[in-house]
């Protein structure tokens, strides 16, 4: 049976899943030593899963810098604590690299994030929001399109914690680690449908205008 995928995931379904987790091993990353042996390990791998996270502002016109960049092989996810380690020459080699697969979704803005926390030129980076342009899907969240292709439940509800805080909570690291490991996931999951072909998808009708309105305000209040 071919696997079914829509254009549009409904949000209305997502509190429905299961709940998808990363289960491997979370290792914290605080000085530039640790961030070496981190890097030389995550450049002898053949595909990684990468995402930011930065302290949430409530205050108009204040940013804060990116403090946190996961990385994620299938079993093993580095949190390397940037607000810690600044301008570190490892993550700067690490970002620089042009022979690993790095898989990110919406990775230009992470760029642009990570650009004012350490001067570095991009090396070889796959953005997950052109690849499943390519099979037809229209979401751009990691969310939506992770539900789409596995029908399970990303929860995003540690995003506007404070990732600068000293101690990084659990809850705050399987958040972390499971946005990048499913990028992996998702990219492997869209080469093997294009490469087979064994999936059919469903085009949602638009909604009406007035409609559409209604329920994005409905979910903007649920969230």
């Amino acid at each position: 049976m071919k696997k079914h995928i829509t254009n549009k995931f409904d949000k209305k379904l997502m509190p429905t899943l299961p709940r998808a987790i990363f289960k491997g091993k979370i290792v914290v990353v605080l000085n530039e030593s640790e961030a070496e042996k981190a890097v030389d390990f995550l450049l002898s791998q053949d595909i990684l899963g990468l995402d930011t996270e930065t302290r949430p502002s409530f205050v108009k016109g204040r940013q804060h810098k990116v403090a946190l960049l996961q990385v994620a092989t299938h079993d093993i996810c580095f949190l390397f604590r940037l607000n810690i380690l600044k301008k570190s020459p490892a993550v700067k080699r690490f970002l620089e690299d042009t022979k690993v697969r790095k898989i990110g979704l919406s990775w230009h803005d992470d760029i642009r994030s990570l650009e004012k926390r350490i001067d570095f030129t991009p090396g070889t980076f796959i953005e997950l929001q052109d690849e499943v342009k390519a099979i037809g899907i229209m979401d751009l969240s990691l969310a939506k399109i992770f539900a789409n292709l596995f029908q399970k439940r990303i929860s995003k509800r540690e995003q506007l914690s404070n990732w600068e805080a000293d101690v990084l909570q659990d809850k705050q690291k399987f958040y972390a680690a499971t946005d990048a490991w499913a990028c992996i996931m998702i990219y492997e999951e869209l080469m093997r449908l294009k490469e087979t072909g064994d999936y059919e998808l469903e085009i949602v009708p638009e909604e009406e205008p007035h409609e559409a309105d209604a329920n994005e305000a409905q979910e903007t209040a649920k969230e």
